[in-house]
């Protein structure tokens, strides 16, 4: 029997973009660490081609985002996530460059003319290259550099959007890749720094939210995490370690903030599992068989585990929950309307259990620049043909129109 799976009205509907993955033309600290004599080295001798990993023009988006929102509207978007671009505003310390604001003015104005609200990200992992000097957020005073922006910019909004997002994945993904693992720059490996900079980021988002909302008081602000379902055995111990790695990855640094959140938004993507050492920890694929992978980011995914991530939110914090990012890297576009779909189900189903959600974001509406993956990760429903900028919409992304038009999923 076909089910018609109705969302609460008002729901929102859209996709998402970052100001480095799609505009193009950026100067902060990834394209120098881009660029650098010691990244291109590492590429070499892993046999890639150097070109692939460097932005560049990126998309064209801070060119061609018109043409972009006329797609999103015409895939019956009702919102659009983006993000302003710190280095853009605050080229150097402590100067604004005005025009530059009046950029992504337009671009709200091109998003409001088209019937579609914008939720605006103010840092969203790049850096202006003098704030990188600075030691970034090791610095005592990062907190202060930030909000100073933050201020600026919510003025500068003065009621235009009313969505506004501090920080994306910055106590979960970035504080992970850039200070513990040494993925991403500035490639540090040290706990210590780790914390160090989730602290000062916390207190970042605290000092930013005061001060915007001393001033703007219909504003709604949060911060996005990216949140995983975490797999471990069934041992005892397994599970002490299990439940711990979870509290840490996925709410440390929500439960440090949480009172300073209007709405907490969740990037949703794969299982975590716990690695196992030899014969003493398992990966807990008797608690859970292995699901499917994501081939060109290698993530095993596993929707009903977005479910379980909601409901864990709702008894932790009970605040209203954005889904900022989910999405799926499938340039075969195979595997992205199942993906969405099975992803929505759920979602459906946590809304009919009482968790607050506000609206799905699908990551991305373009394809664009994958960090330090590059160019081959393929998650938009927009194919970018990057030699000539070509925009071409896949048919996954009319499956996802027909939810967004009729507020509903329809379940055969």
């Amino acid at each position: 029997m076909d089910k018609e799976l109705k969302f609460p009205a008002g729901f929102m509907w859209g996709s998402a973009t970052s100001a480095h993955q799609v505009e193009g033309g950026n100067n902060n600290d990834w394209t120098e660490w881009e660029k650098s004599e010691n990244r291109i080295e590492a590429l070499r001798l892993q046999g890639l081609d150097p070109q692939n990993f460097i932005s560049g023009r990126a998309c064209d988006s801070y060119n061609r985002y018109e043409e972009d929102f006329d797609i999103a509207r015409q895939l019956n978007h009702n919102t659009h996530r983006f993000s302003i671009e710190w280095s853009r505003i605050e080229p150097e310390e402590g100067r604004f460059d005005d025009r530059a604001m009046d950029h992504y003015l337009a671009v709200i104005e091109a998003l409001r003319k088209r019937g579609i609200e914008p939720i605006v990200t103010l840092w969203h992992f790049t850096n202006p290259i003098w704030f990188a000097r600075k030691g970034g957020f090791l610095n005592p005073k990062s907190s202060e550099y930030f909000s100073r922006y933050a201020c600026y910019v919510a003025q500068k909004l003065d009621g235009k959007a009313r969505w506004l997002i501090t920080f994306n994945e910055a106590g979960t993904v970035y504080a992970g890749f850039a200070y513990l693992l040494g993925l991403w720059p500035p490639q540090y490996k040290s706990l210590y720094k780790t914390m160090r900079v989730i602290k000062n980021i916390r207190k970042a988002h605290r000092s930013a939210y005061k001060a915007i909302k001393s001033t703007s008081h219909n504003v709604i602000i949060g911060t996005t995490s990216m949140l995983t379902y975490v797999v471990y055995g069934r041992r005892f111990y397994e599970k002490i370690i299990g439940r711990l790695f979870n509290y840490l990855r996925n709410f440390y640094f929500l439960d440090k903030t949480a009172r300073f959140h209007d709405f907490i938004g969740v990037d949703y993507y794969h299982v975590d599992r716990i690695r196992r050492f030899g014969n003493f920890l398992s990966e807990g694929y008797e608690v859970l068989p292995k699901q499917q992978l994501m081939p060109e980011m290698d993530w095993e995914f596993y929707p009903q585990g977005l479910y379980d991530v909601l409901k864990d939110l709702k008894k932790r914090f009970n605040k209203p929950v954005l889904i900022a990012e989910n999405g799926i890297a499938d340039s075969t576009d195979q595997k992205r309307s199942k993906f969405m779909t099975e992803h929505l189900y759920w979602v459906w189903r946590a809304i009919q259990d009482g968790v607050d959600v506000r609206g799905y974001i699908y990551w991305s509406l373009l394809d664009n620049f994958e960090w330090a993956k590059g160019f081959e990760p393929r998650f938009g429903l927009v194919e970018i043909g990057y030699a000539t900028f070509s925009r071409k919409i896949r048919p996954s992304a009319f499956e996802y129109a027909k939810i967004c038009k009729t507020n509903q999923l329809d379940i055969g």
